[in-house]
């Protein structure tokens, strides 16, 4: 198999852990049944039990095994996408691959952070108490809550 496919395969198995739990789950959860499961209702059924365990997976992870945890869901995906991309005829690769970059096209962005940042692809909660200073830079969906307290004349 071919790096860009070895690529493509480990691109799904990143997307679909990153997308449980997100808006994006049901959609995505459905595409990749359909795309694992190739037509057969049965097959397409085990992989919708397989990513609602994943999915619970996700969303049971405690801090200590967190990276553990979605590191071995991701690597699991990964080798699903290879399996099937590797057992298809070049001709069956060809549109697999193709469904399959389509699926991410739609999947959410990897969250990533330089050095000394925060990213994450779920819900953050951003505060400061006693008079600190909270910021971050927000891409998707804000919640504001709370009336914010009027900074002491000294601080500006």
């Amino acid at each position: 198999m071919t790096e860009a496919l070895m690529a493509l395969a480990a691109a799904g198995g990143a997307a679909v852990v990153q997308a449980a739990g997100t808006d994006l789950w049901a959609g995505l959860r459905q595409r990749v049944a359909r795309l694992l499961g190739r037509g057969d209702s049965q097959r397409e059924q085990a992989e919708l039990e397989r990513l609602d365990r994943t999915a619970a997976v996700v969303r049971a992870v405690g801090q200590d095994a967190e990276e553990r945890a979605l590191t071995v869901e991701e690597i699991s995906w990964r080798t699903r996408f290879e399996t099937l991309l590797e057992s298809s005829t070049a001709e069956e690769r060809d549109l697999v691959a193709a469904e399959l970059r389509a699926l991410l096209a739609d999947a959410p962005p990897p969250a990533s952070a330089s050095t000394g940042g925060f990213a994450a692809g779920g819900t953050v909660d951003i505060h400061a108490e006693g008079g600190a200073i909270a910021a971050g830079v927000i891409n998707g969906e804000v919640h504001v809550g709370g009336t914010p307290r009027q900074p002491d004349p000294s601080q500006g």
